[in-house]
């Protein structure tokens, strides 16, 4: 008994309560203000509200992205595209505050739904979607190329798990 020492069990009790208290006020500040960002559909359709100039027409597109956080990854396809495919993710963005932020480089035949050839020229692009409520949303097509902004109605559409694919059959 002569081990115990009232100043070391005191340290020692100070410093245990210390810690405790520490990660209980962590843990609580955490449950509170830390939220992770909402899930992006995987896939949108994208229609155009006008065509775009020195196309003969814009068809619908479809936008795939992957998300990581805050983080997007996507490319635009024609939408009638094969929807096993794997494009090269072209655009990069943010998810801020319900809005889509995506922008890169895309070819011209896939924005007038031509076919493609060697020297399509790349057109940077942004795209804006505002994420208001899960139905059709809006938002705005920015080409480097085009002085004016074009108006755009994205619908999310569902993706059938390569799972429940391989289980039909």
């Amino acid at each position: 008994m002569n081990h115990f020492n009232f100043k070391s069990l005191a340290f020692y009790g100070v410093a245990i309560s210390s810690v405790l208290l520490l990660f209980k006020t962590v843990t609580v500040y955490g449950e509170n203000n830390l939220k992770a960002p909402p899930v992006v559909s995987d896939r949108y359709r994208l229609t155009l509200a006008g065509n775009l100039p020195n196309c003969e027409k814009s068809d619908t597109l479809l936008l795939n992205i992957q998300q990581s956080g805050i983080y997007l990854n996507a490319s635009v396809l024609p939408a009638n595209a094969n929807a096993d495919i794997d494009e090269k993710h072209s655009l990069t963005g943010l998810l801020t505050n319900q809005q889509l932020n995506l922008s890169g480089k895309i070819d011209r035949s896939i924005l007038c739904n031509i076919p493609h050839s060697q020297n399509d020229p790349l057109n940077s692009i942004t795209i804006q979607i505002q994420l208001v409520d899960r139905g059709n949303t809006t938002g705005q097509l920015t080409v480097n190329s085009i002085p004016q902004t074009l108006k755009l109605t994205a619908v999310p559409e569902k993706v059938e798990e390569k799972s429940q694919k391989s289980n039909s059959h």
